[in-house]
């Protein structure tokens, strides 16, 4: 009989984290990272546990079918606990529906709920969009927040689901601000605040572009992109003890746009000034072609010709389930003291 060829990959990948997942078991985690393709023997290939939920997606070419079969069957082999399995393509046809890649059973479409530090979130095989709700390279982000949050007023910028904001309360923030445009995310961090038992009074969502409104709490003038005038919210000035910028990698709307490999400053210069000083902002850059130091030596130019040079800069990595073969991962994440 031939051996399942996902089977060896797999339990290296599993033994490699066991460390890890005992750890992240005891702090109340039941989402991580199984197998980092490319770091790991398969490029392209994820595996993610989200509580009983297992989510394959692959990014170039789709599996056939036989293959999502084996891949599943060495799961089920491996894996101690039951779960709901689901796989999704999400490479250059990713704009076809997910059904043409995979069928999945009835009950991996059903909604879950998984576990980070004790903090709950809502997760979804399959939604109006591509991403899951919860991205797990984040996660030393999340606990960083979460450890860090009592008393603090937090601007959550680029929110997504909320995920950052939700952890900022549950860490005893005084206030958190969620600021997205996509009022179905935000829609989805409401109900995770809720599930948490977070006060509706202290978890405002902020359904606005997140460059004008950022713009507008650091005191900038906030008009449309090449002086377009377009209606959006009006804020006041204000500072915040934590500001978490957390950007796409481009985006584009008719107030502004995004560009974290040629304007990382205009991102962070009014995250900077809508911060205290005393406070942080934890800025992020998912670009993997981004150098972490010379991305961070941006920063502090950014900073000091806005005349408020950066106190410190400190790097998080992410968790052990996102290993990097040439140890400079994708994700970037600069925690500085202003």
């Amino acid at each position: 009989m031939t051996e399942n060829v996902y089977t060896p990959l797999l339990k290296r990948a599993l033994e490699r984290r066991a460390p890890l997942l005992e750890a992240l078991a005891a702090e109340g985690t039941d989402c991580c990272r199984l197998f980092h393709g490319i770091a790991e023997g398969l490029t392209g290939l994820t595996v993610d546990r989200y509580g009983g939920l297992v989510l394959a997606q692959t990014f170039r070419e789709p599996l056939p079918p036989g293959d999502q079969l084996r891949l599943e069957e060495a799961l089920r082999e491996l894996l101690p606990y039951p779960f709901a399995f689901a796989y999704n393509h999400r490479g250059k046809k990713s704009s076809e529906p997910f059904e043409k890649w995979h069928r999945p059973s009835p009950a991996a479409l059903a909604e879950f709920v998984c576990s980070e530090g004790g903090v709950k979130f809502l997760i979804s095989a399959r939604h109006r969009g591509i991403d899951p709700w919860l991205f797990l390279d984040l996660r030393a982000a999340r606990r960083f927040v979460r450890n860090g949050a009592k008393g603090l007023s937090v601007l959550n910028l680029f929110a997504y689901t909320c995920g950052v904001g939700v952890c900022a309360a549950a860490g005893g923030a005084a206030e958190v601000w969620n600021v997205d445009f996509a009022s179905s995310s935000l829609e989805v961090g409401r109900r995770n605040a809720e599930l948490n038992g977070v006060p509706a009074e202290k978890f405002r969502n902020v359904n606005e572009d997140c460059l004008t409104t950022a713009r507008q709490l650091a005191g900038l003038p906030a008009g449309g992109r090449y002086g377009q005038k377009t209606r959006h919210a009006r804020f006041e000035p204000r500072s915040f003890d934590l500001v978490f910028l957390d950007p796409p990698a481009w985006a584009k709307s008719t107030l502004a746009a995004v560009d974290v490999v040629r304007d990382y400053p205009s991102l962070f210069k009014p995250a900077l000034l809508a911060c205290r000083p005393g406070g942080k902002v934890i800025a992020t850059n998912h670009v993997a072609s981004v150098d972490y130091a010379a991305w961070t030596e941006t920063l502090k130019r950014c900073a000091q010709k806005a005349g408020r040079p950066l106190k410190s800069v400190t790097g998080l990595a992410p968790d052990a389930d996102f290993p990097s073969f040439d140890g400079k991962p994708p994700l970037k994440v600069a925690v500085c003291g202003v």
